[in-house]
């Protein structure tokens, strides 16, 4: 592989121009600072990973009821735009390009992270299975979410509104809406975790409905040529399932064509685990029914990236583990050079040790 890899072509992602095909997925890696703002830390890591395409930041809340996990950003603070502002310009100035991730984690939450300690807030009083972070880094068993009053939905709406004016006044290129892994929106649209019976439940048009006017109301705000949406159609991850995930999704990306968004990002986890989330089904079948830029992302090695743009199933491909290991991925791809292997050890917390230590190519 070299220059003629499909992975390192030009391509335009709405507003946003990628030099390459390489996207950095979303990885969260708890390591922010007090009041959850971003440190200089973060700062070195990002700028290392600049060659990419695209780098789309880990998730970050939008208010402090979205938190669900020690150390994670958010871009709800002064502090906190200004500590992105750093990380942005310092992407900007080694050629990058950068998009911040919307979140809001809902159920998969806990009291000692939400605000006077007020249970987490869901489509509908459903606790997950299992055990979920406390802001100690300790486990404790899941609670029963409050669902969410009906009145209660255009705050939450207004909160990824002003998070997506907030990451382009910290100097994003864009945003991505997380509607993806069993956080808030996609626990609105899948029927395991959704029992309502107002306008925000029981049919299709209703369990989307908070996508879409989130969707609507973003692009409003900061322009649908820079915003992505990332969905999960089969992730069974945080007790997500849906009685019929192929009918909801191809709603979904239907509904979807009426914003010309920059990208539609779609995570395959799930694939590995079949009937784990409902009935699975090929995932590649929704790519005809989008008229967008498509990324792709889960477990894509170079031979499966190349194939998945050569096969027009992609138009960019997403990756996570290999880009926290290999900040030089886009030269390695050019120079057919061997990846170097990630030490999940050093996934969540720390500090430089498995962050912004990885040997890199030497330079010629």
């Amino acid at each position: 592989m070299s220059a003629d890899s499909n992975l390192l072509q030009p391509i335009v992602f709405g507003a946003i121009s990628l030099a390459n095909r390489v996207v950095m997925a979303p990885l969260t890696r708890c390591r922010a600072g007090a009041g959850n703002v971003p440190t200089d830390l973060m700062v070195e890591y990002y700028r290392q990973r600049a060659s990419t395409g695209l780098i789309i930041s880990e998730a970050t809340q939008i208010m402090p009821e979205g938190q669900g996990y020690p150390s994670t950003p958010g871009i709800h603070s002064a502090e906190q735009v200004a500590g992105w502002r750093k990380i942005t310009d310092a992407v900007h100035a080694a050629g990058g390009k950068m998009v911040l991730q919307l979140w809001h984690v809902g159920r998969v939450s806990h009291s000692e992270f939400q605000p006077n300690q007020a249970l987490p807030v869901a489509p509908s009083a459903i606790a997950i299975p299992g055990e979920g972070y406390t802001p100690s880094g300790m486990k404790k068993p899941y609670e029963t979410p409050r669902a969410l009053e009906t009145a209660e939905i255009p705050g939450i709406i207004a909160a990824y509104v002003q998070g997506a004016k907030n990451s382009i006044a910290a100097g994003f290129d864009g945003v991505e809406i997380h509607g993806a892994n069993g956080y808030l929106i996609d626990q609105f649209m899948r029927d395991g975790s959704n029992h309502r019976t107002d306008q925000y439940g029981g049919s299709l048009e209703n369990r989307t409905r908070l996508l879409m006017e989130v969707v609507e109301a973003v692009t409003a705000a900061v322009g649908a040529e820079r915003t992505g949406l990332r969905i999960s159609p089969v992730q069974p991850a945080n007790g997500m399932s849906d009685s019929n995930p192929q009918e909801t999704f191809t709603y979904v990306v239907e509904k979807l064509n009426a914003y010309p968004l920059a990208y539609l990002h779609i995570a395959g986890m799930g694939v590995d685990q079949p009937g784990a989330a409902g009935p699975t089904f090929d995932l590649n079948s929704l790519r005809p029914l989008w008229s967008g830029k498509l990324v792709v992302n889960y477990r894509y090695d170079l031979a499966k990236a190349e194939a998945a743009i050569a096969g027009g199933y992609a138009d960019a491909v997403a990756f996570g583990v290999p880009l926290i290991a290999n900040p030089d991925l886009v030269a390695r791809i050019a120079q057919d050079a061997p990846w170097n292997e990630a030490d999940s050890s050093s996934f969540y917390g720390g500090d430089e040790h498995g962050y912004t230590d990885y040997p890199v190519l030497s330079a010629h």
